[in-house]
């Protein structure tokens, strides 16, 4: 008997055009609605636009790898991704899991094992919306085209305070640690090094508050960590 799976959307990433139309066919048939792309360029235009509930992605793209995909798409979205390629070796797949891939599955495939994969990865998606901006008065934060406007007008971070504000913006109002923060942006060596926060921190203040001296979003929880509001 088949699974209906109506309303669910799927975004299929893969330049070959015989896997895409085998898994437009398939999915279709079990009530998905399905979206291609045929490059990575393509794939994450229509994951901004299509907002689907779930990816399956090939690695070896014409134009972008496809690890550079997922790192991309997991900047701002937490749709779960499932990684459908020819590579079989063991980094491969820890690289595309560590990237944030939810799975992985080597080509030549079974349609039913996939679909039991994306069955198992729906069940544990988060029920809240991906978040792709931030907005906190004249503050904006695009955390898709990595764009922090203040009063409309562009301000320019560094790769590393834009890190930092990202995942202080995707934790607004809740305090995150030295410790996560120093964890995530730098690695887990770093979690001590608090001072590198200090620093950043003062430079982001000075970039997106009208009086970086008192602070109105970028809060400090004297020896916890930093909040966002």
């Amino acid at each position: 008997m088949r699974v209906s799976d109506k309303n669910v959307k799927v975004l299929v990433i893969d330049d070959e055009v015989q896997i895409r139309n085998l898994l437009k066919v398939a999915l279709s048939g079990y009530g998905y609605e399905v979206k291609e792309a045929a490059n990575g360029e393509e794939g994450i235009k229509y994951a901004l636009n299509f907002k689907p509930d779930i990816i399956i992605l090939d690695l070896g793209l014409p134009d972008i790898d496809g690890i550079e995909i997922i790192k991309k798409i997991r900047e701002w979205s937490s749709t779960p991704i499932i990684v459908l390629s020819v590579r079989e070796r063991e980094n491969d797949k820890i690289m595309a899991l560590d990237s944030g891939a939810d799975d992985y599955v080597t080509k030549p495939f079974g349609m039913g094992e996939l679909l039991a994969r994306i069955r198992t990865a729906l069940r544990h998606r988060t029920l809240v919306s991906p978040q792709i901006s931030v907005e906190l008065d004249d503050l904006k934060i695009d955390l898709a085209s990595r764009k922090v406007t203040v009063e409309g007008k562009e301000v320019k971070l560094t790769p590393t305070e834009f890190e930092i504000l990202k995942i202080l913006a995707l934790n607004t109002g809740k305090v995150v640690t030295h410790k996560q923060l120093l964890k995530e942006v730098w690695g887990p060596m770093y979690e001590n090094e608090v001072h590198y926060l200090r620093i950043y921190i003062g430079q982001i203040r000075k970039k997106i508050e009208i009086d970086p001296s008192r602070p109105r979003h970028l809060i400090t929880e004297p020896g916890v960590g930093y909040r966002l509001v």
